[in-house]
């Protein structure tokens, strides 16, 4: 049986003060905001919800867009126990507690239990492997939140108990509505809309940094007449520079270099040096943007254009030699070439149908005796190699094949194929 606080944990309780987005967290449905096509009107999120049908969740999204809240109001909705455990600081020891309460929950009154894990990415797999049972014979509802894609973190035993809900980065009107309620719950703040644009355009969708650009914001601004006043000069101090929504490690990564290679394949040169842009600003290792033009030239732009391979490769030797900043200027000279060029993936897909054949197709056949290597001594009187093969350079017009016996008149590439 646990003791009862002291005075001084009461005092200490009733100073501590939880951070704005904390104290704004909406409770019901009808004020959580964003993620329309996920809880919108007849979604079948929402109509789980209000069902007050409780099923295991993984809520996967950047950080800062309503992962924690949503699990919350499901799980407050359903009158359902709650549990919020992080994988950061808990592990096997935790999880087994969770599930003595939930257990002694369910005798009790017979109500179920909400056992939400933040970042549950970084659990192991013996730790994932641990809560399954328990997800499986009903005494938990598991709900986890993640940044990083579940396909490739959590074990798939545990993926096939759950449903992925995919939740995005709040659009600005709901950012500024958000603005807007942090403004009304601190109370006696002046903040024009140039200061308010100034919190969303650095926060660029995660509701938690601007309601806390908005609360250090108010701390800081100066008081006259009980009034405070934020500005864009304090906010811009407080700030330094924009947020980027950008993890070099995460799906962000590929989702930008993916772009990145549609835009240069698709020939929209202004859209390829944007993601070029955004990769540089986020921190992307330039030889890896470098590696995607050279990929790109060879894939895409190919035979109609070979020179694009040379100015991919040059690109890729500036960066190494002199990196960032200036190493920005080749890649866009790269970029822009590779964008502009014709674009032809003859040579690749030729060399992929040759390797289906050999991999796939059956046709892995031996090298024809006239073509084999004969340079040393008895290869060609005791083996036969080379034997009746015509040196090309003395006699050009001699008819002979390259293929083995078995492929004579496949073809490859595109006879037409520049």
């Amino acid at each position: 049986m646990s003791s009862s606080p002291n005075l001084l944990d009461i005092l200490a309780d009733q100073n501590r003060k939880s951070p704005l987005a904390d104290r704004l967290r909406p409770k019901t449905l009808d004020d959580y905001l964003g993620q329309d096509s996920v809880v919108g009107e007849n979604t079948p999120l929402r109509n789980l919800i209000l069902a007050k049908e409780l099923t295991s969740l993984i809520f996967w999204g950047p950080p800062g867009v309503g992962k924690t809240t949503l699990a919350r109001i499901i799980a407050n909705n359903s009158n359902a126990r709650f549990i919020e455990l992080s994988a950061v600081n808990s592990g096997i020891k935790e999880l087994r507690q969770a599930v003595t309460d939930a257990e002694e929950t369910l005798r009790s009154s017979g109500s179920q239990t909400v056992v939400f894990i933040d970042e549950i990415h970084r659990y192991s797999k013996t730790q994932q492997d641990a809560i399954l049972p328990y997800v499986e014979n009903g005494t938990i509802v598991l709900m986890g939140a993640t940044t990083e894609n579940p396909s490739f973190q959590v074990v798939s035993a545990l993926l096939s108990r759950v449903l992925i809900v995919r939740l995005g980065y709040l659009e600005r009107e709901q950012m500024k509505a958000l603005v807007k309620r942090g403004m009304d719950h601190l109370g006696s703040l002046t903040l024009s809309e140039e200061a308010a644009g100034f919190i969303v355009d650095y926060a660029n969708g995660d509701g938690r940094s601007a309601l806390g650009l908005l609360e250090n914001a108010a701390k800081c601004a100066p008081k006259k007449e009980g009034q405070r006043t934020v500005d864009l000069p304090l906010l811009e101090q407080l700030a330094q520079q924009n947020r980027l929504n950008y993890d070099r490690h995460g799906d962000e990564h590929y989702d930008h270099a993916s772009a990145f290679q549609k835009s240069l394949r698709g020939s929209d040169p202004d859209a390829a040096l944007y993601w070029l842009a955004k990769m540089i600003a986020g921190g992307e290792d330039p030889r890896f943007i470098a590696r995607r033009l050279i990929v790109t030239a060879s894939e895409d732009v190919g035979l109609a254009r070979p020179t694009a391979l040379l100015l991919a490769n040059a690109a890729a030797d500036s960066v190494e030699r002199i990196g960032l900043p200036e190493g920005r200027i080749p890649l866009a000279m790269a970029t822009a070439y590779i964008a502009r060029a014709p674009k032809s993936n003859h040579a690749y897909r030729a060399v992929d149908a040759a390797l289906y054949d050999i991999q796939h197709g059956g046709k892995n056949y031996p090298v024809p005796a006239h073509l084999r290597d004969a340079h040393y001594a008895a290869a060609k009187e005791k083996y036969g190699h080379g034997a009746d093969y015509v040196y090309t350079h003395a006699n050009p017009e001699a008819s002979q094949t390259f293929l083995p016996d078995e492929l004579i008149g496949t073809r490859y590439l595109d006879p037409e194929t520049p």
